[in-house]
């Protein structure tokens, strides 16, 4: 079985590609670097000749709702393009938990985009909607920094360590498509002012965590809802503390929280 990665080089395809290969499978990682280019559908042809399942890890270079929305839109349809020609079997992507909830972030909205033109294109697809990762708590303190403090909301969260996406994503090849939607979270349901205090705690950061309900998540209104998976997710293992104290250098005598 060929198996091609959209977006291999990233934090997700990267450790996605090793693990399918430790598991002795033939896989294609392409990106730009390796003559791929999903906006001009560059490279697409042959990245996909002879492939029986495409993973779309990749994500846009740009936040902004303009070049999201073209991003996620042109790549997705010369993606289903190209896998239909190919006669690819099954195309999976990876999208986000509270994509159809957050409709007022232009990021949102274009992944909806992109989940929808996988949904009408012909090739058989699983949705893979993930909690945002471990990895992205500092960014998650950035945006709701004001000098020495960061003013965050209560509201739950559920993150997952990108480890455990790679190895759900692995742990699906061999499976049918689902034609529709499967969530991935993490093992722990935490605040959003609490996970950043935590991260800020391990890391000797002194800049204080202000609860206010009425904070935004990077400019948009959230609830207990927004950020978390609905009924039956499948769990990633690890917990936050575990993964600080792995990944994070420790300050001298900072505290844990």
């Amino acid at each position: 079985m060929k198996i091609t990665v959209i977006g291999g080089n990233g934090l997700i395809g990267t450790k996605l590609v090793a693990l399918l290969r430790q598991r002795g499978r033939e896989v294609l990682a392409a990106s730009r670097s390796t003559g791929v280019n999903t906006l001009t559908g560059e490279g697409l042809a042959a990245a996909f000749d002879g492939t029986q399942v495409v993973y779309d890890v990749a994500n846009s270079p740009s936040f902004e709702d303009g070049p999201v929305m073209e991003f996620f839109e042109t790549a997705g349809r010369n993606i289903t393009a190209a896998e239909a020609a190919a006669g690819v079997k099954h195309h999976i992507a990876l999208s986000v938990v509270g994509a159809d909830r957050m409709l007022a972030s232009g990021y949102f909205r274009a992944k909806m985009a992109q989940e929808n033109i996988i949904k009408t294109a012909k090739t058989p697809y699983t949705i893979v909607r993930a909690t945002q990762f471990f990895e992205f708590v500092g960014s998650i303190a950035q945006s709701g920094a004001e000098g020495q403090t960061v003013r965050l909301p209560p509201f739950l969260f559920q993150p997952i360590v990108s480890d455990d996406v790679a190895a759900a994503l692995a742990d699906i090849v061999n499976d049918p498509p689902l034609n529709g939607m499967m969530e991935l979270a993490g093992p722990e349901r935490i605040g959003l002012d609490q996970i950043v205090r935590q991260f800020l705690a391990a890391t000797g950061d002194p800049r204080q965590v202000i609860t206010d309900p009425n904070a935004t998540y990077f400019g948009t209104v959230v609830n207990d809802q927004s950020l978390t998976p609905g009924e039956n997710p499948r769990i990633g293992p690890t917990r936050f503390g575990d993964w600080l104290s792995r990944t994070v250098p420790i300050s001298p005598g900072s505290a844990r929280g």
